[in-house]
């Protein structure tokens, strides 16, 4: 299958990129600098020279060259819904496949560092985040180009983690190095769900093979409120935990950095797991405390 992967050099779609290409698949991937076209041709993936702005075109060029797109790219909402725009309609009629990355932040409860009872499968009605309307917006555009001839989907994972990710763990360990402390925000007991890296690829990848048109699947595989997580991390480095006011989180993680950390994000992936047969195999978040690469994020500090 010929697989052009929107969002090839970040984390989701450069570990997607380079699973396919090592099934075998022929893949490209979107470059916007010439030090991303040497890393993805360094991978055996096939470099386009584009973007998601002033060479957009580029871009839908590569995708009617292609069996299948996945977007996984983090874009500015607003590039990212003329580029959703312009790929179902390009792509309308065609037949080909189009998987799109989203997440369970469309879905975020601001509760301040409290537990929220309230979790969501796929069609299970929710009140959008503010900040993730246009992200809602792409979803909607995606799932309605399903009824015109395009095999489109969607994945919503909660929080990704596994080696090289940016999620609470390490988040948690940078508030060491701000503060002394292994933090955590109010209580402490909201929740995110989280899924390894691993298991959100065979998700992709059986969307790919078995998807149907209109899919929304969530990718799910447990859950760790930060509370949790901070004392294992202040346990593994013989620091402090700390409580912190959303107002003094904004300042050790910055201000989206202390709405995630505050919020709970909580998913069941019911659909996944019916049409797809999907069940993930890395369920133990916190068995990543401990890592070398992870100590080093508060090294300064301790």
């Amino acid at each position: 299958m010929n697989v052009f992967v929107i969002g090839a050099t970040g984390f989701v779609g450069g570990t997607l990129a380079r699973h396919l290409a090592a099934r075998g698949h022929l893949v490209t991937g979107l470059a916007r600098t010439e030090s991303a076209d040497i890393a993805l041709a360094a991978d055996g993936i096939t470099p386009v020279a584009a973007d998601l702005d002033s060479r957009r075109s580029a871009t839908i060029d590569a995708a009617l060259r292609a069996d299948a797109v996945l977007y996984a790219a983090q874009a500015d909402p607003a590039l990212e819904t003329a580029t959703v725009d312009r790929l179902t309609r390009a792509l309308a009629g065609t037949g080909k496949t189009l998987v799109f990355l989203s997440g369970s932040g469309v879905l975020l409860q601001r509760t301040a560092g409290a537990w929220s009872q309230d979790s969501f499968a796929e069609h299970d009605p929710f009140v959008v985040e503010p900040l993730a309307v246009s992200r809602k917006a792409a979803e909607d555009t995606i799932l309605a180009a399903a009824s015109g001839g395009l095999r489109a989907m969607v994945v919503r994972p909660g929080v990704i983690w596994g080696p090289g990710d940016h999620g609470h763990v390490p988040m948690i360990y940078q508030s060491v190095a701000a503060t002394g402390a292994a933090c955590y925000v109010g209580p402490g007991l909201n929740t995110y769900s989280h899924v390894h890296i691993d298991d959100v690829i065979r998700l992709f990848t059986l969307a790919l093979e078995a998807g149907r048109a209109g899919g929304l699947y969530h990718a799910v595989a447990g859950e760790a409120p930060n509370r949790w997580i901070a004392e294992r991390v202040a346990s593994d480095l013989g620091c402090d935990i700390r409580s912190v006011t959303p107002q003094e989180a904004a300042l050790v993680w910055g201000e989206f950095g202390a709405l995630i950390m505050a919020a709970s994000s909580r998913l069941r992936a019911v659909r996944a797991q019916q049409e797809l047969g999907w069940r993930p195999e890395h369920t133990d978040m916190l068995t990543t405390i401990g890592a070398a690469s992870l100590r080093e994020l508060a090294a300064h500090s301790t």
